[in-house]
């Protein structure tokens, strides 16, 4: 079961850490700390992953910032309540790491695998210049019951076609993670910077019910 549910939410990226470790939280006396990994795209920009590790897949009280990982494990979510509402949380679930030279330019350092449900209304626009985007919200099963839900964002055809997908949609994506700057308005007076975590679609597919 658990090998089952680990196929249907597969992610590996490769990239350099850029941050400390900081403590997310103990399962069962199992500590788990979040740390910062820039992956590079293609264009010269750097997209800013947050990896949670357990404290016994790497000594957490060591600093690697500069040193370059490649993580095997699953983008997973939970709700953070804060300012009187739920904020989806998302971050890689570490379940392997291995520390790596650079990687090379041909080297695919950020995919994903998702095998979930569509459990929100496609959001389909065209953007100023005519691009065309579909936002989706996926539920992926997890085991005990649980649920990651991943907002994804599908350009041109894939947009087209993932438009007309209904709620309850079994779906397969392929595509990368990516961070997204964006400024939250706190109220009147306050902004904040912030950074959004999506998978960009390079690849989607209709599962018929069986």
């Amino acid at each position: 079961m658990g090998d089952k549910i680990f196929e249907n939410n597969q992610v590996v990226i490769a990239g350099e850490i850029v941050s400390g470790f900081t403590f997310s939280h103990e399962v069962y006396g199992e500590g788990f700390y979040m740390v910062e990994v820039a992956v590079n795209r293609l264009s010269n920009y750097a997209d800013y992953i947050p990896v949670m590790v357990s404290e016994r897949l790497i000594d957490v009280t060591q600093n690697y910032e500069g040193q370059y990982i490649c993580v095997v494990g699953q983008f997973r979510s939970y709700n953070r309540h804060e300012e009187k509402k739920n904020r989806l949380v998302l971050s890689v679930f570490a379940r392997e790491i291995e520390f790596t030279d650079v990687p090379g330019e041909d080297v695919k350092s950020n995919q994903i695998f998702l095998d979930g449900y569509i459990c929100k209304e496609p959001i389909y626009r065209k953007t100023p210049l005519g691009r065309e985007i579909a936002d989706l919200l996926i539920a992926v099963n997890r085991s005990y019951g649980k649920s990651d839900y991943i907002p994804s964002i599908c350009w041109g055809r894939n947009a087209r076609y993932a438009s007309g997908f209904e709620v309850g949609s079994h779906v397969q994506i392929w595509g990368r993670i990516q961070s997204r700057e964006y400024v939250k308005k706190l109220n009147e007076f306050e902004t904040e910077k912030r950074i959004a975590y999506e998978v960009s679609v390079s690849k989607i597919d209709y599962i018929e019910a069986s």
